[in-house]
């Protein structure tokens, strides 16, 4: 998700609406509870490294790698001005070998602002904005490498098998502009592929494409208005999806002393471009649709009539103004699971429901991504308590060729985050391996990786890992095999 601070900001702003909005927020009580600075998303301050770890069941010995995830762990956390997508990044990971699990970690991504703050030295390498390199929104493999990855106006961290940050990279000085939380990966290419975004920069983003060997072999600037904050894109055989949709840069809530700058914003027009691969900005097809937000798409690809198909999770609005005193957060009305249909000749979307159940976090098996394919799986939101986005919820597999869903329910104070799936191999049937993912138990202060089979998500665990201590709530993770 969007991960942007005070200092990112400062080439749009004058010295005087800084002062402003230092002391706006230094008027806030900082005594004042927050809702992603406790309870489950209390920050971890110890780095662990945990070897003697319990497991229940069996895990399977095809799985050989690591499970990381990362997510925001503010080193000095302030509630004033905090919004949950600014902490520092913290990645936590198992790593599987043999049929056992050989280790936790976790570790703070070793950003300059971490160390300024009395936190560990610095990782080297270029960064793109001396201003700006807080890193903590998705982490992924790419070319034997591990990359954590935000959006907004920082280079990728490399980090090493054991999750400690090597270097801020520019791709072998490949990438000259801001990367992306979430580019996605052409299975049939090995290429990355990403819509890219700096928080400084309010009149265009870029289409950027890294080859499998990581380096970047295209950038195209976009023409956008308002400085809009793109978390997404998609794939099809012949397009890159750009979701230009109305949360853009708001100088009012910078203002009022709001550390994350974006907020809803009804007078930008929704739209979605579809961008042929090697075409450039004057070649997007610009289609216009419902002013709603879309964090996370689950896949999409080419219908046989011309028509291109997506599966995502929207939000009616998102980044609300906050009022009376709120906490700032990602507040919005959930609206399940749809599937949109993007007509390139009439330039329109048309919606569908496919499940009105609040969710997110839409994950497909990635052998299948930018084609059609059958199944998907995502993670309930905390309808109880929506101000915190996740809390107790289940989790949930979508056969879309059949219409039906199944769902896993953990138990009342156990609270899941997003799930991934690992294929049994690369040949296996699509949506034939295990899902995995971290799950909280709030009342005991730790933590399962919990492995399932996909194809019986409500069945018995195939294998629990149990982790001594509370991972909070965090963003992405993936499977990294080795």
């Amino acid at each position: 998700m969007a991960s942007i601070v005070e200092t990112a900001i400062r080439n749009v702003v004058t010295k005087g609406v800084e002062t402003v909005a230092v002391i706006n927020r230094k008027r806030q009580p900082k005594s004042r509870s927050h809702a992603f600075l406790s309870g489950i998303h209390t920050p971890v301050m110890e780095e662990r490294t945990i070897t003697d770890l319990v497991v229940t069941g069996a895990i399977p010995p095809e799985l050989s790698g690591r499970y990381v995830r990362i997510g925001p762990n503010p080193f000095r956390p302030d509630p004033r001005g905090h919004h949950w997508f600014v902490g520092d990044g913290m990645v936590h990971g198992v790593y599987l070998k043999d049929g056992k699990a050989q280790w936790y970690r976790n570790r703070y991504v070793r950003s300059r602002k971490l160390e300024a703050q009395g936190g560990p030295a610095a990782a080297p390498g270029p960064r793109l904005s001396p201003d700006f390199d807080t890193v903590n929104t998705n982490i992924i493999g790419h070319g034997g490498k591990t990359y954590a990855l935000v959006e907004a106006g920082s280079f990728p961290v490399e980090l090493s098998h054991d999750l400690e940050s090597v270097t801020y990279t520019d791709l072998e000085g490949t990438l000259r502009v801001p990367f992306t939380a979430h580019p996605h990966e052409d299975p049939r290419t090995g290429e990355l592929h990403a819509i890219t975004y700096a928080g400084t920069t309010h009149d265009k983003v870029w289409y950027v494409r890294v080859s499998p060997e990581g380096k970047v072999t295209r950038e195209v600037a976009i023409p956008v208005e308002h400085g809009p904050s793109i978390h997404e894109c998609s794939l099809t055989e012949n397009y890159v999806l750009v979701f230009d949709l109305p949360v853009t840069f708001s100088m009012s809530a910078v203002i009022g002393g709001a550390t994350f700058p974006y907020r809803w914003n009804p007078e930008h027009q929704a739209r979605i471009g579809l961008l042929p691969r090697d075409g450039g900005a004057d070649d997007i097809i610009w289609c216009t649709v419902d002013p709603v937000y879309v964090f996370h798409v689950a896949n999409s690809y080419e219908a046989d009539d011309g028509t291109i198909i997506v599966d995502l999770c929207p939000f009616e609005t998102m980044f609300e103004p906050v009022r009376d005193g709120g906490v700032d957060g990602p507040v919005g009305k959930p609206l399940g699971l749809e599937r949109w249909t993007i007509d390139p000749a009439a330039r329109k979307v048309s919606r569908k429901t496919i499940d009105a159940t609040p969710q997110e976090f839409p994950r497909p098996d990635e052998r299948f991504f930018g084609q059609p394919y059958r199944y998907a799986w995502s993670m309930g939101l905390a309808t109880s308590d929506p101000a915190n986005f996740i809390g107790h919820a289940p989790i949930f597999a979508h056969d879309l060729q059949a219409g039906t869903r199944t769902m896993r329910d953990f138990g009342p104070t156990r609270v899941p985050g997003e799930f991934v799936f690992v294929p049994a191999g690369a040949d296996a049937p699509e949506g034939h391996g295990w899902l995995m993912g971290y799950v909280i138990d709030a009342a005991s202060g730790t933590t399962d990786l919990v492995i399932l089979d996909a194809q019986d998500i409500a069945g018995l665990p195939v294998a629990t890992v149990q982790i001594p201590c509370r991972i909070p709530p965090g963003f992405h993770g993936n499977w990294i095999s080795d």
